[in-house]
């Protein structure tokens, strides 16, 4: 017992011959914040609160009956029961080619298409496959949580190019520049982005994108939110406003956004034969295909029309402006008016250094942890995103609950 007790004790704190008991690149992670958000207010629920939760990321409509009855068929199909092709069901590589061409232009064949375990897999498959150590990546912030640590586990350097509210959100060719060295090798580019809402109108996303392909730079660009954009904004695929960038650009997507279907895990990434191969003999060994019966869903959504999709963005349409105008009322919050996705991204500074109920903050951290104890409204604090003094704050989430979050948020900064 005492021997067991001593070595116990050794690997807790890391001694011993075999060193540390988690691996230095591991430990470097830092976890999701807006998945510890969201689970800090489920808890909450859980608990009995009454807590108004803007951190997620995911529609609140059910994904679409059509969609669900493929998935019950495919359970019941014996071929969906046995291992498939690592890269994805040859009919759904096809049909996300297909729906590609048809929604934004870009025309690949099916043999570039990689099926991945939601669009968190593509965007790690894609910088494992495209970083040796010490490769930098331009990385425009504010930025979606997951990349940087996808970077930094590749191998990757993520070299992080700041914008705020007075730009849009939105880089320039002269930052991109200025922050351009001998090592860098990839820029990642997110229109319409999550966390800001920011969409790049196309004559800056080809300037962006001749800058990249004059400089021999590959682009990674995420393309989750491309079928929400509102009123006078437009979705621009990259690749189709530059063609020049063709072989040194891989795109990435999913139905998790377009579909209600964060929860069924498929993504896809697009990029040259050789790109494709690579990522497709990665995901070989880390998880095989993706799950048949998420996959037969997948190609249904894919195949389909985009009704559905028009309903959502209706809704979250009709939301965004409830949520910028409420926003805006709060005396201390600035927020723009998101052109796409399902997020605003308010600036709290206005409110540093206030009494609120005795107690003052100076961070957007703080006043993100003030709003979930004493409102009940979790939000994700702009630290997460590289841009401190913002909050981002999902708008897909009822139209209630939304007046009622901000109500709160509203009251908590009354003073």
């Amino acid at each position: 017992m005492a021997q067991q007790t001593e070595t116990g004790s050794a690997a807790a704190t890391g001694a011993g011959t075999t060193g540390n008991r988690i691996s230095a690149r591991i430990a470097a992670v830092s976890p999701s914040a807006t998945l510890a958000v969201d689970a800090k207010a489920k808890a909450l629920q859980a608990q009995g609160e009454s807590v108004i939760g803007f951190g997620a990321g995911e529609p609140d409509f059910p994904t679409p009956e059509p969609i669900v009855a493929a998935a019950e068929a495919a359970c019941r199909d014996p071929r969906n029961h046995r291992y498939t092709p690592t890269a994805g069901l040859p009919e759904l590589r096809e049909a996300i080619a297909v729906k590609t061409a048809r929604d934004s232009g870009l025309e690949v064949a099916a043999s570039q298409v990689l099926v991945t375990n939601g669009g968190k897999q593509a965007v790690a498959n894609t910088f494992a496959v495209l970083c040796d150590p010490g490769d930098e990546v331009l990385l425009p912030a504010p930025y979606w949580t997951t990349y940087p640590e996808s970077i930094a586990l590749a191998g990757g350097v993520p070299v992080v190019v700041p914008t705020d509210a007075a730009t849009g959100f939105r880089v320039t060719v002269d930052q991109l520049e200025a922050a351009r060295t001998p090592r860098s090798k990839i820029l990642l580019f997110v229109s319409p982005s999550n966390p800001t809402g920011a969409v790049y109108p196309r004559e800056e996303i080809e300037a962006i994108g001749r800058w990249a392909a004059s400089r021999g730079i590959w682009v990674v660009t995420d393309e989750i939110y491309e079928h929400l954009v509102y009123g006078g904004a437009v979705h621009h695929s990259m690749p189709v406003v530059v063609p020049e960038l063709a072989d040194t650009c891989v795109v990435v997507n999913g139905v998790a956004k377009t579909y209600a279907m964060t929860g069924w895990r498929v993504g896809w990434m697009l990029g040259p034969a050789d790109v494709i191969t690579a990522a497709t003999n990665l995901q070989s060994h880390e998880t095989s295909n993706v799950a048949n019966v998420s996959q037969r869903a997948a190609l249904a959504a894919v195949s389909g029309d985009l009704s559905a999709v028009a309903m959502m963005r209706e809704a979250f349409d009709r939301r965004r402006v409830t949520i910028h105008r409420l926003l805006n009322e709060i005396d201390g919050i600035e927020c723009l008016l998101p052109e796409g996705a399902f997020y605003a991204f308010p600036s709290v500074t206005g409110l540093y250094l206030r009494p609120f109920g005795g107690r003052t903050c100076s961070t957007s951290a703080e006043l993100a942890e003030l709003a979930i104890e004493e409102a009940k409204v979790a939000v994700v604090p702009g630290e997460a995103f590289g841009s401190p003094g913002y909050f981002r704050m999902s708008y897909a989430l009822g139209d209630d609950d939304l007046v009622e979050g901000v109500s709160r948020l509203a009251g908590l900064f009354a003073g």
